[in-house]
């Protein structure tokens, strides 16, 4: 009788062994992403939390945190309700007064 790995790669079924770094790659974007967004801008869990869930359940939590536990940003830009500030000196006119 044959056998039924006949014929199948020596890699098994992960092929070109870039699944694992594509997954740890992702594990640490997410991880980097959910310590550095601030606090106000977590959802569903605090911040602690979603860390120790990227952290336990690597591939899925770090998935489930990009979709569901940060807050999108709905517009680009500076954020509403403030005007931008001057972007160089040259733009700020306290400083082309002095000149």
């Amino acid at each position: 009788m044959a056998e039924s790995g006949v014929g199948r790669d020596a890699r098994g079924a992960h092929g070109t062994g870039a699944d694992p770094l594509l997954g740890l790659a992702v594990v640490v974007y997410a991880l980097a992403d959910c310590i550095q967004t601030p606090d106000d801008r977590v959802r569903h869990l605090p911040k602690p939390a979603w860390i120790g869930v990227i952290a336990l359940v690597p591939v899925v939590g770090a998935i489930v945190w990009l979709v569901v536990g940060r807050s999108r940003r709905t517009s680009f830009g500076p954020p509403r309700g403030r005007p931008p500030g001057p972007r160089g000196p040259d733009d700020d006119p306290d400083f082309l007064r002095g000149l």
